[in-house]
Parts: C-alpha cells; sequence; structure tokens
C-alpha cells in the first residue's frame, strides 16, 4: 500500500472542515482550560501452571522444548499509570499536548517463577526486573472535527490496537488523524514506525509481531472508516499495510435487534484477509479468518454462541497484541491455528438486575480442531510453532467483577478469572491452568 503524506491526508480528510458551521473546535476553551488527569493504580496476580503439552506459543511463552521450562509461572506486581491530557488552544487551529508515564514494580515473583507470565519487565538476559518505568508524549492538532495526533500513544483500531491486559498498557509510535466532519462517520489514517509491549523498558524493539519469528517491517500504515448511520448497526472497514510482510484488510459489523422490552438479539462480525506483500519477510501467507458471535440478551442474562474459521496455511497474525477482534480470542489461546474451525458458547449475568450493581459474572467454552500446519511456507516465519495436522484443543473461562459505585472508593473495581486450556501435540498452545486477579483503582479529574 503506497503511504500517503501527512500533507495530503490531512487536505484529504480535513479541508473540507474549514467550512463546517460547527466543529469540535469551535466548543475548545483552552489548552489548561479543558486539561484532565487520570492516574490508575493496578495490583496484578498471575499464576500459570503449565501441563503436559506441546510446544509453547510464540505469543505467549518462550520457545523451548518442556525440560527447559518452568512449569510454574506467577506474577505479583503494582502499576501506576499517569496520564495528562491537554486541552485545545482556541482559534481555528487548535494544539495541544498529551504525556503520559508508567511504572511497575514487582511484588512477589521469587524462586524462578517471574518473567514466564509477561507481566513484569525484563533485562536483556530474561530476568525480571524489581522495577520498569517507560513514558511519552503527544502532539496534537485539531481544525474543525479533524485531528492529527502524533508520538508515541495508544491505539484501538481493529488493525492495530494497544492492549491493556496486562499490568500495563503498550503504546505505539507515529501519527495518527481521526476524521469526524460527515454525520454518522469517522475516517482513519495512520503510519506507525513501532509498538512498545505491555511489559517492555525501551522504545526500540520495532513491532510486536504477535506468532512470526521473520525479519521485521520497518512501518506499518493504515486507513479506515466507521459509520453507524443505519440504527442499530456500527460498521467499520480497515486497510492495513505491515511494510514488506503482509497486507490485511478488515470488514466489521456489530448489528443490535430490539426483540421486546428488555430483550435484544446482538451479531457480532469480524472478517481479516491477510495475504504477504513485497518481500515478504514472514514467507507466503494467504489467510482468511471470521467469526460470528451471536448474542441473546434477556434483563440480566446473555447467552452467546459464535463461530470462528481459518482458512489459509499459516495461523492469523496480527502486529500489536490488541489487533485481533476475533471472538474466539480469548485468555488463553486466540484459536487461529491454520485451517482451524472454533466454536464458542459463554453466559454472562448482570448482578444490577438483581439489586446489586456493579456485579458480573461470564462463563465461555471454545473448542477448536482441524488444525493442519502441514503446507506451510518452510522458509517462513511460522515453521517453527511446529503445528501439525488433526490438531485440537479447548479452553474454558470463568470471571467474576466488582465495580464499587459509590463513596470514597468509587470506581475501585475487582476482577478473577480462572481459565484453562486443553490440547494435543499438533497444535501449539500449551496445556495450562491460570488464576488471574487484578485490583485497580482509577482517579483523575480537571485541571
Amino acid at each position: 500500500m503506497k503511504t500517503l503524506s501527512t500533507h495530503t491526508l490531512l487536505l484529504a480528510l480535513g479541508g473540507q472542515s474549514l467550512l463546517a458551521l460547527a466543529s469540535e473546535q469551535d466548543t475548545a476553551k483552552g489548552f489548561i482550560e479543558d486539561s484532565q488527569w487520570s492516574l490508575l493504580n493496578r495490583s496484578l496476580y498471575d499464576r500459570r501452571d503449565y501441563e503436559h503439552g506441546s510446544l509453547s506459543n510464540g505469543a505467549r511463552n518462550a520457545f523451548k522444548p518442556r525440560s527447559e521450562r518452568s512449569d510454574l509461572a506467577e506474577e505479583w506486581a503494582y502499576g501506576l499509570m499517569a496520564d495528562f491530557m491537554s486541552g485545545y488552544t482556541t482559534g481555528t487551529v487548535g494544539l495541544g499536548l498529551d504525556a503520559h508515564v508508567y511504572s511497575g514494580w514487582e511484588l512477589d515473583s521469587g524462586g524462578g517463577r517471574a518473567g514466564k507470565a509477561r507481566v513484569l519487565g525484563v533485562d536483556n538476559d530474561g530476568h525480571p526486573k524489581d522495577e520498569f518505568s517507560r513514558g511519552g508524549a503527544v502532539a496534537k492538532l485539531r481544525i474543525s472535527s479533524t485531528e492529527l495526533r502524533y508520538g508515541e500513544q495508544r491505539v484501538k483500531i481493529p488493525v492495530f490496537g494497544s492492549s491493556d491486559s496486562r499490568l500495563l498498557p503498550e503504546t505505539a509510535t507515529g501519527w495518527l488523524l481521526t476524521s469526524r466532519e460527515l454525520p454518522a462517520t469517522t475516517l482513519y489514517g495512520g503510519h506507525f514506525n513501532e509498538s512498545t509491549d505491555r511489559n517492555a523498558t525501551s522504545h526500540d524493539q520495532g513491532f510486536v509481531v504477535n506468532y512470526s519469528n521473520g525479519k521485521q517491517g520497518d512501518s506499518f500504515d493504515l486507513v479506515g472508516v466507521r459509520n453507524t448511520a443505519v440504527k442499530g448497526l456500527n460498521a467499520s472497514l480497515f486497510s492495513a499495510d505491515y511494510a514488506d510482510t503482509w497486507r490485511q484488510h478488515y470488514l466489521g459489523a456489530v448489528y443490535t435487534q430490539p426483540l421486546a422490552q428488555g430483550q435484544d438479539l446482538i451479531f457480532d462480525l469480524n472478517l481479516y484477509r491477510t495475504q504477504d506483500t513485497g518481500k515478504a519477510l514472514s514467507g507466503r501467507i494467504d489467510n482468511t479468518t471470521w467469526s460470528l458471535l451471536s448474542t441473546y440478551k434477556l434483563g440480566a442474562h446473555s447467552v452467546g454462541l459464535g463461530y470462528q474459521k481459518v482458512d489459509g496455511d499459516t495461523p492469523f497474525d496480527y502486529v500489536t497484541r490488541g489487533a485481533i477482534y476475533l471472538s474466539n480470542a480469548v485468555a488463553l489461546s486466540d484459536f487461529n491455528a491454520p485451517r482451524e474451525a472454533s466454536w464458542q458458547a459463554r453466559y454472562d449475568l448482570n448482578m444490577a438486575g438483581y439489586g446489586i450493581p456493579g456485579l458480573t459474572f461470564g462463563a465461555l467454552y471454545v473448542r477448536g480442531s482441524g488444525i493442519d500446519g502441514t503446507d506451510m511456507d518452510p522458509n517462513g516465519g511460522y515453521k517453527w510453532l511446529g503445528y501439525g495436522q488433526g490438531g485440537k484443543h479447548w479452553e474454558r473461562d470463568l470471571q467474576a467483577k466488582y465495580v464499587v459505585q459509590s463513596g470514597v472508593a468509587k470506581n475501585l473495581a475487582f476482577s478473577l478469572r480462572h481459565a484453562v486450556h486443553r490440547g494435543n501435540a499438533a497444535q501449539a498452545e500449551l496445556d495450562a491452568n491460570q488464576i488471574r486477579l487484578a485490583i485497580e483503582y482509577p482517579l483523575g479529574g480537571k485541571f
């Protein structure tokens, strides 16, 4: 995909904004007047007991024979995430600045258990650090309802998304243009030159690629659109280019159909189409992966059934940990192996309907089969994963969460998850039992 210059995209997406009668920039009150701060305290305990199984998946564990792996990964850490978000200066062109500092501290992870759950930062020898920190800033410019952000930032897009599922969030460095000039429509354009993993301590490690061990590309470009013009429908279309590796297209749609009082039927469709491009640094890729999750909501209860299919000789891969919107990508597995078909059954309960607001429960079961990695490119970036023929596995996740609704401790959140994964030797995930406890307390306000 040819990279568009920032100047060209500004003219294409923002030129018409100068004529807009009402815009987001019209409401700007000033750099300091609209500024906000937030401070998120997070304590995370993650314990994973690895049972007999196949070689580990490259996205989650070191690739080693079982005799060289620890059977227990256990980490407990405290994270502090401080963010400053300025307002915009007044006038036709608004200027602003966002900044963040993220720090993590080990609480208890000794005896060779640390570093395996990827919660703590590690040094060059793979040993966990007692403390790790990183920070960054974003310069931002706004004309009408078109915003350009440049610097280190968190992105939430189906083809390039910053994950926040461990102690500290993931970030990426580059520029992102977002335009909301058209009714019910948001346009996107972006160019990034690196992404920083959740437990990283530096910004010079290139991109976080989840499954390939091939040579990395040096840039990532994206364009896309989201539209909510049709009642009940949220649709999106994105295209991305990971330099000299792959070109990926995404189609997503969430449709909600009210049935009766307190009843809804929800369909969530996600489809990715990935093909190698340029120098094909990860080898030959021709992959179509899709998922469909149907959910019936009745008051406090939600019941869902989903299906996911990988059509290709390589696993579905993605850059950054959060750029996977597939419904069967769950706690311990993405169910994204070559040729894999998987189905999901889930149940969720919101106790607000029973007089306990803030308390929710969830349970899901996913089973995948039909894995066949025998036709992968022998010189590509996925052969090391060791997929065989006839691979199958399953995962069961149970979760409870409570958020304090009022008082001094308002928004204090507790979440507890128990996950179990089992599979045969022809798939590339470890058998594991996970217990994960997170406690979060957010603070914030205006200056």
